[in-house]
């Protein structure tokens, strides 16, 4: 049964309550096997959590000084609304996406977190910003004439997924998914009570059970 009455609530109780392999499991459960954004995107720290609402950016390679350094980049930081997740993908990853400007614009709009299919920079100084950003590590070369923003809070795909505007967003140190949002409050009802049920099944494992009887008896491994 759903709980939740609002996104701000939604946000916390999968912070609270869930991680991405079990919400996964669900998924694939539903036949949506390809939610997961490649496994090289990693949280810069191992705590940092992100739950929150897809806002999809397309980037493209430039090459040299640009008559508009960034494209549209300024245009979707100042758009952000609470709760949102800046979510770049495009171009060949030949430079930084994300840096410390672009968290502390994101962080005072309210956003949720940042998820770069590309390199971020400025580490130590995105770090004491204490707000969540994974990307594929770290890369100092600068982005105005290597790459631009030319769309945003638009469709993209990122490895085998694709990725809409609202689309709920799951991140944590094992993966980033991307749930559609047409399903996504029917796969969190579904991960609770799974989630739920595994803590019970650990319990019995660790009065003694057999994972063979827990399987037989409750279905969850």
């Amino acid at each position: 049964m759903q709980t939740w009455t609002n996104d701000e609530q939604l946000f916390e109780l999968l912070k609270k309550e869930l991680y991405t392999p079990v919400v996964g499991d669900i998924l694939d459960a539903m036949g949506y096997y390809h939610q997961f954004l490649p496994q090289p995107i990693q949280p810069m720290k191992d705590h940092m959590v992100i739950a929150g609402r897809a806002m999809p950016v397309l980037m493209i390679d430039v090459f040299g000084e640009q008559e508009a350094p960034f494209g549209l980049l300024t245009e979707a930081l100042d758009q952000l609304q609470p709760g949102d997740v800046y979510i770049a993908s495009g171009g060949t990853m030949r430079c930084a996406y994300w840096g410390e400007i672009l968290t502390a614009t994101s962080k005072k709009r309210g956003a949720a977190g940042a998820i770069i299919h590309g390199f971020h920079r400025d580490t130590p100084m995105v770090l004491e910003q204490n707000w969540p950003v994974f990307s594929v590590g770290r890369f100092a070369q600068d982005s105005s004439v290597r790459t631009q923003v030319v769309r945003y809070r638009c469709p993209v795909e990122i490895g085998q997924v694709w990725v809409n505007p609202g689309d709920l967003v799951f991140a944590d140190l094992d993966g980033v998914l991307i749930i559609p949002q047409a399903i996504a409050d029917e796969v969190i009802v579904k991960a609770l009570q799974k989630v739920r049920g595994e803590k019970v099944v650990r319990k019995e494992i660790e009065n003694g059970m057999s994972s063979t009887e827990a399987f037989k008896k409750y279905g969850i491994l």
